[in-house]
């Protein structure tokens, strides 16, 4: 079989579980061959060996069982970064990229100090540090595993401008002061119906009581104590959720309460300046 027989083959069976069937084959035939997407274009005739063609069909079994394909490849783009992931975190996605625009935008002091929490495999923390070489960045994490994985992809970028602590919120950071905090904290009800296609997913990184607001209420409640005077903090919330973040942000003493639209138009991320 040929790459070209076997991504048309790949592309029709995942077509039944995936609206993006041709990057997925895409990219599941360059991670066994570990080749670039280019090189598919320009090899279509080559034929795979036996070694490989069984090593792909294992892999599209596990895609047609609807095991994420990031997940199954074990490494996902986020911003202009390339990250590892695995199960232990979620997978990083277009929608908090929206984070990343929205901390680079503001003014701040060039050699600001940030703070995420619930950093995962760093994707916020680690775009940030990328992008800003002078500015110091901690990204917090309570899973232990997860805290390797972010550990390996700050080590795997050669990004020294972030540490990555164990941290549950800010457990770990008690006493220090930063220009901004920002988070993509848990935020889906327990009884919400897209969850069903998350299962692969960790449920702690997914699922916060009251309403789905609890993680998001308690960042915002405790934030205060670890801002600088008008500082920052933005987070990642649910489509319905904007109204009642900027609620919690007024409440919690933030001034020039705001929110934003992501790519898909939904309101995605609410912030607000300290207001002291």
């Amino acid at each position: 079989m040929t790459l070209a027989q076997w991504l048309k083959q790949a592309t029709m069976q995942l077509s039944k579980v995936s609206p993006l069937a041709a990057d997925d084959a895409r990219l599941l035939l360059c991670h066994q061959l570990q080749v670039s997407s280019s090189y598919l274009y320009g090899h279509a005739e080559q034929t795979l060996s036996p070694a490989n063609q069984q090593a792909l069909d294992q892999l599209l079994s596990r895609a047609l069982q609807d095991e994420p394909i990031a997940y199954i490849i074990g490494r996902w783009p986020f911003w202009n970064i390339d990250l590892e992931v695995a199960p232990c975190t979620l997978i990083p996605r277009p929608d908090t990229e929206l984070l990343v625009e929205q901390v680079l935008s503001l003014v701040l002091p060039e050699n600001a100090s940030v703070l995420d929490l619930g950093t995962g495999t760093g994707a916020v923390a680690l775009a940030l540090a990328y992008n800003r070489p002078l500015w110091q960045v901690t990204a917090a994490e309570k899973v232990s595993a997860a805290v390797e994985l972010a550990q390996r992809n700050a080590s795997s970028l050669a990004v020294t401008n972030c540490t990555v602590l164990q941290s549950n919120w800010y457990s770990a950071v008690a006493g220090q002061r930063f220009d901004v905090i920002v988070s993509n904290p848990p935020y889906i009800e327990p009884d919400d119906p897209h969850l069903a296609a998350l299962h692969y997913e960790p449920v702690s990184a997914l699922i916060a009581a009251e309403h789905g607001l609890a993680d998001l209420a308690a960042i915002c409640r405790q934030a205060p104590a670890y801002l600088r005077p008008e500082g920052w903090l933005w987070l990642e919330h649910g489509y319905n959720q904007a109204d009642a973040v900027q609620q919690l942000l007024s409440d919690a003493g933030f001034s020039q309460v705001q929110s934003r639209r992501d790519y898909g138009g939904n309101w995605r991320i609410s912030g607000g300046r300290l207001n002291r």
